[in-house]
């Protein structure tokens, strides 16, 4: 929880950004396919796999995308607020083993309505992997007791 920020739509400004890391692991596509039910043998049969386009097993489209959910329910704007939309275009592959940075900026900021849009990102060092746009609902502050 110490990484979690709460930001209310009144604290919200275009162009804030925040990012978060993750290595994909053997265990994460493997618990993503149970998960999910996707037991595509894209991600899991290194034999299957190695004949596709791709030469070799890659992880789930959506597994490397979830991790978009993880900035904007953690750290921008934080913990409350609600997915209303995400577009993604998967432009690359991820494989097991590769570090993935899901970054987030704030383009759009309605106050009045309460919703947000952003610029969502995942990269593998310098190359887009997934590109896309999410619209939030974002909560205002409480009123002091």
């Amino acid at each position: 929880m110490s990484d979690e920020v709460i930001y209310y739509i009144d604290d919200l400004e275009p162009g804030m950004t925040a990012v978060f890391g993750k290595t994909i692991t053997e265990a994460d596509i493997l618990m993503f396919a149970g998960a999910s039910g996707d037991t595509n043998p894209v991600h899991l049969d290194d034999e299957f796999a190695s004949q596709t386009m791709f030469e070799g097993r890659i992880a789930h489209g959506l597994l490397v995308s979830s991790l978009i959910s993880t900035v904007l329910g953690t750290r921008l704007p934080g913990p409350g607020c609600i997915y209303v939309s995400q577009t993604l275009k998967f432009m690359a592959p991820v494989r097991p083993g590769d570090t993935v940075k899901a970054r987030v900026t704030l383009t759009e900021v309605d106050k009045e309505k309460k919703r947000v849009t952003c610029e969502t990102n995942c990269t593998v060092g310098d190359r887009t992997v997934v590109a896309g746009e999410a619209k939030l609902m974002v909560q205002r502050r409480p009123a002091p007791e």
